[in-house]
């Protein structure tokens, strides 16, 4: 064999290598603790001998004929299994890293200039694109999800262009979902808005911090794993990430406070000249990632995010997480989903402020939810039957599915033998009561969202629109409260929106201390309290429960409320001083206070 012969032998050798050992971990589940591992470290470790050797190759593979766009494909691969492992293992590190290879395709153009008569280029192109904007989202890096969605609409567009035999029309729709997407985000309308991740600085309260670290039950639960699954016809989704799911993801993660999530997209400089990456030029950072990560957080909760499974899988996803679940730790599990087949929720609108006389008028009933909610009446007054546990259910399958899609609370009794807290999000959520009392091991965490949102205007209500306003409540529940009495903020209320945080966080504050000292804390909360991630969504879903019971009658409200079970203190009610002056003082600061009725103390 000729000498020249052997680097590009070689090359395409490993190319076929890593390929195979690629197609092993792609379609592993994203589930489960051991999954994948030992495959994953075998097939990174093909690739990382692969972008070595062509690291150090680069001109005899060029003068071989090696394409700019196959190195741009290999580095694609990389950061393709390194957002695989974030997904596995919710690691902060993995998704930095991820990003920091689609970056660098970006910026050194490989995918460019590869000749527009190539479709199967132009497809690896999109795909490339497709990946590099799911990566951006969660990491928030707003200002290149805008760049990179105008170079896939630029693609799109030449590609119908010249390649007029084929249908386009599923990037088109990739294209019209991202831009629904970050049209509803908060972190693209309102940029001021804080993150919804966990931040050490905006999140921790500097007051009830000593009450918190001091505050010990006679059981701690670590939370450790998470299911998030989201299941409605239409919703906002980009990829298989619904806008729901995506915020309650960001919700149960840190914050790095490195300043790579401040900055800017910028073109790199060397001695102040911009770098031209259009050459052969293959080198990546592989260790950057080590500047943009925060060593001293906590690891995040692992988070399996199903999309539209079915009711086998997220059983069987269920089922494989408890199992594997270390001991003296808890699973969150929060699902969203209709309750009956195609049930799209929409609320009654408040079209006006005035009197409480004139909202009771307005504030109307509607019989299917009359219905919905006496039939998970039943049990409240009398003994349980098996029956109670399988009335009504949340509705996870395609339209004529039938019974075989019907997740009942009675599928979930057997996880109770594990510590759960669930979060129900439903036009049916009330049913899951009936969990209360029927668990085989663990008493659990119920959190049940209103049965019906409550919306000033109707624009709001639609959740295929705009998310569910539960779940934005328990994610940025400043944003929630305005979007509810339709307040609009902008970059121009800078001020404003940093006073009404403020004033979050001062109740919020105070609220943690009343847990902390409270003696009738029931051991369930009790035992998470100590968890930042839980005892947050502990106090928005007080506030919820607050903002929602002033704004309606007390008469017929209540399936605009949320219910929490077992209950929290008397001290933290709607109706307490110390919760309703909160709402109050919020009210009264964004000038919304006619929406509300306040009881006097």
């Amino acid at each position: 064999m000729a000498e020249e012969d052997v680097v590009p032998k070689t090359f395409r050798a490993l190319v076929e290598s890593a390929d195979r050992k690629f197609a092993r971990v792609r379609d592993l589940p994203s589930y489960g603790r051991a999954q994948g591992q030992h495959y994953f470290q075998k097939v990174f470790k093909a690739y990382m001998r692969l972008w070595k050797y062509q690291q150090e190759h680069r001109a005899e593979l060029v003068k071989a004929g090696l394409n700019r766009w196959e190195i741009g494909e290999i580095a694609g691969r990389i950061g393709q299994l390194y957002f695989g492992q974030y997904m596995r293992t919710s690691e902060a590190r993995f998704l930095v890293e991820a990003y920091i290879f689609y970056e660098a395709i970006l910026k050194r153009r490989y995918f460019e200039g590869c000749g527009v008569k190539d479709l199967r280029v132009r497809f690896k192109e999109l795909r490339f694109y497709a990946r590099f904007l799911l990566v951006s989202l969660i990491l928030n890096r707003t200002e290149m999800v805008k760049v990179v969605v105008e170079k896939l609409r630029a693609l799109i567009d030449d590609c119908k262009a010249n390649f007029r035999e084929t249908n386009f029309k599923e990037w088109k729709l990739v294209e019209q979902e991202i831009l629904r997407f970050i049209n509803i985000d908060t972190t693209f309308t309102i940029p001021s808005s804080r993150p919804f991740r966990y931040c050490a600085m905006l999140n921790c309260h500097p007051n009830s911090v000593p009450y918190v670290a001091r505050f010990h039950a006679k059981k701690v639960l670590k939370f450790r794993d998470a299911i998030l699954m989201s299941y409605h016809r239409n919703e906002v989704k980009f990829a298989e990430l619904t806008l729901d799911v995506y915020r309650m993801l960001q919700c149960l993660e840190w914050e790095p406070s490195g300043s790579f999530y401040q900055k800017h997209p910028a073109e790199p400089k060397e001695n102040g000249v911009a770098v031209d990456y259009s050459g052969a030029s293959g080198l990546i950072d592989m260790n950057l990632a080590a500047d943009m990560t925060d060593p001293a957080l906590p690891p995040n909760p692992r988070k399996a995010i199903l999309y539209r499974p079915s009711l086998t899988h997220l059983i069987a996803v269920m089922a494989t997480i408890c199992e594997e679940l270390p001991p003296e730790s808890i699973m969150l599990v929060y699902l969203s989903a209709s309750g009956t087949p195609g049930q799209i929720n929409t609320s009654h609108v408040e079209t006006s402020g005035g009197s409480r006389r004139t909202r009771k008028s307005m504030l109307t009933s509607h019989s299917s939810l009359e219905q919905n909610c006496s039939a998970t009446e039943s049990h409240i007054n009398g003994v349980k039957g098996p029956s109670d546990y399988y009335n009504d259910y949340l509705w996870l399958g395609p339209k004529g599915n039938g019974g075989s899609s019907n997740l009942y609370p009675g599928d979930i009794i057997p996880f109770t033998r594990r510590p759960l807290f669930l979060i129900i999000d439903s036009d049916s959520s009330h049913a899951f009561k009936v969990l209360h009392g029927a668990e085989r091991g663990e008493k659990a965490a119920l959190l049940l969202s209103p049965l019906r949102p409550t919306f000033k205007g109707p624009s709001s209500a639609d959740i295929t629109q705009n998310g569910s306003q539960f779940t934005l409540f328990l994610t940025a529940p400043l944003l929630a409260f305005c979007q509810m009495v339709g307040f609009s903020l902008s970059d121009s209320d800078m001020e404003v929106l940093n006073s009404a945080e403020s004033i979050l966080s001062t109740a919020f504050s105070k609220w943690e201390v009343i847990l902390c000292k409270s003696p009738s804390l029931d051991l369930v909360w009790a035992q998470v309290l100590s968890d930042p991630f839980l005892r947050r969504l502990i106090v928005r879903f007080i506030f919820c429960r607050a903002v929602l019971s002033a704004i309606w009658p007390p008469e017929g409200s209540d399936q605009y409320l949320p219910l929490c079970i077992p209950q929290l203190p008397n001290s933290l009610s709607p109706k307490s001083d110390v919760v309703q002056s909160c709402v109050s003082q919020l009210a009264d600061h964004l000038k919304v206070s006619n929406y509300f009725h306040f009881e006097d103390s």
